[in-house]
């Protein structure tokens, strides 16, 4: 084992809760080595759209009421209590700081909004994105001085009479002894570990849920805290999301993904309705619904009369931070057509609803019972089994019937390390870990309950990242 200079902070991860910790650590005058992974910065932070905040500048000057009250009561009715209430009021209070601290840093915020119905407008929009707020702190990080070292993987941690002590890091496949006063773990979930998500949320990666902008997370630094003695919390706890079509030849924000998400007519793989289709609008509720029955996917069925609708008078619903509510999908019927003769094995279309069930390889009578009942309640108004709201009943009777197929896919893992809210790692008690610390979706699980409250706080998965790194890093500093 070869030595390495000693720091004052190590931090496991750069995403935007780790570079937040080592740039905090960073200004109250610690020497902090950030150790990454993969061989490029940010992890999945470089995806984020947007960031939670309560009661920030931008809220204020767009008499945005939403009060820190307000946000944490819902939050914590949302997890029924499940959540640590002090954690919770914590990251709440600190938000609206934390935007000011990123302009600070040099992040833009370009927009305010909320991306689904009735919900607060909590969601800060930064210029760039994720990819923008990576590169903003690293920058910042490297003119304070800290060391960032990618393909640099940490191994264990070095404790010594009960205390964490340091990390052991692999360096071009050589074992590198760091000492620390005080290491900050924020390696970002286990979304690529088969085993354990199959252990803690009972699915099948790339079977019933699909890692998306995950890499390499298999639950390193969650495990390294387990071995030092942190307790375990939220572990099986997902951020889940249901879009279609993808793979091969599918990108994001197409006509055919607007249309997928649309709120018409969905029915699992066997061809049976599974929801109401409005919870669409609520990303963890349409997720929650889609691995429920744990098969491999679902289909959204729509016809000529969609089609003709999207064209003239919009989508209704969002996705993200791209088209808005009554954006136009001028291209979807050329689009469809194309992916159905091409046989695109994602999208089907037949001029019949049995037809179209052969394509989808589902038994055609499940299907056409599936229409024939929601046409059925469209006609009357009502919805008698999912009481869907009357003014999305829309029937769908033809000429041309399109099936896209949809997945459920997992944007992060919520949890694994016990924390309070100062971002120390704790045991199974509450007894905190001397020397270790734990930010962003590592530590998520004590803010949340079983599943992320996205109509409430929307932006907070960003958002407890890059508060949780703050807090970490300040803690870690004293």
């Amino acid at each position: 084992m070869s030595n390495s200079t000693g720091a004052d902070v190590v931090v496991i991860g750069s995403g935007v809760a780790g570079l937040s910790a080592a740039l905090t650590a960073a200004d109250r005058g610690a020497r902090v080595v950030v150790c990454e992974k993969q061989r490029a910065l940010g992890g999945t932070s470089n995806f984020f759209q947007g960031t939670f905040a309560v009661e920030s500048r931008m809220q204020r000057a767009r008499f945005v009421t939403y009060t820190r009250d307000q946000a944490f009561k819902s939050i914590m009715e949302h997890s029924h209590w499940r959540a640590d209430p002090r954690l919770v009021r914590t990251i709440v209070d600190t938000s609206a700081a934390t935007i000011t601290w990123l302009e600070k840093q040099g992040v833009e915020f370009i927009d305010l909004m909320n991306n689904m119905p009735d919900a607060p407008r909590t969601y800060h929009v930064p210029k760039g994105a994720g990819e923008a707020v990576v590169r903003v702190l690293a920058s910042r990080a490297k003119e304070r001085g800290v060391t960032l070292r990618v393909a640099t993987p940490a191994t264990r941690l070095i404790k010594t009479g009960g205390a964490v002590k340091g990390v052991i890091l692999e360096v071009d496949g050589q074992e590198s002894e760091v000492e620390a006063a005080a290491v900050v773990i924020a390696s970002g979930g286990y979304a690529n570990n088969k085993e354990w998500v199959k252990k803690y949320a009972g699915l099948d990666l790339d079977l019933n849920v699909v890692p998306v902008g995950n890499v390499g997370k298999m639950g390193d630094g969650i495990r390294m805290a387990w071995e030092a003695g942190a307790g375990r919390m939220g572990l099986g706890t997902l951020e889940l999301f249901r879009v279609g079509p993808i793979g091969p030849g599918h990108s994001e924000k197409t006509p055919l993904e607007y249309a997928t998400v649309q709120p018409d007519l969905w029915v699992d793989a066997e061809g049976v309705r599974f929801c109401d289709e409005t919870i669409g609008f609520y990303e963890s509720s349409i997720g929650n619904a889609s691995v429920r029955t744990k098969q491999c996917c679902n289909y959204s069925i729509f016809d000529s009369t969609v089609v003709k609708r999207l064209a003239e008078n919009g989508i209704d619903k969002a996705h993200g931070t791209g088209l808005t509510p009554g954006s136009k999908l001028m291209e979807l019927e050329r689009d469809v057509e194309a992916a159905v003769r091409k046989g695109d094995p994602e999208v089907f279309g037949a001029d019949s609803v049995a037809e179209l069930a052969v394509k989808m390889d589902v038994d055609p009578g499940t299907l056409q019972r599936s229409v024939d009942e929601y046409n059925n309640f469209c006609e009357k108004g009502h919805d008698d089994l999912f009481a869907k709201d009357p003014a999305y009943l829309r029937p769908l009777r033809g000429p041309r019937f399109y099936a896209t197929r949809a997945r459920a896919i997992c944007l992060g893992t919520i949890g694994g390390i016990r924390i309070n809210e100062r971002c120390e790692a704790v045991d199974d008690k509450g007894k905190p870990i001397p020397g270790l610390f734990a930010a962003g979706y590592d530590a998520a699980g004590a803010m949340y309950g079983d599943t992320y409250p996205i109509r409430q706080c929307s932006g907070m998965s960003s958002g407890f990242a890059i508060n949780s790194g703050r807090i970490a890093g300040a803690t870690a500093t004293g």
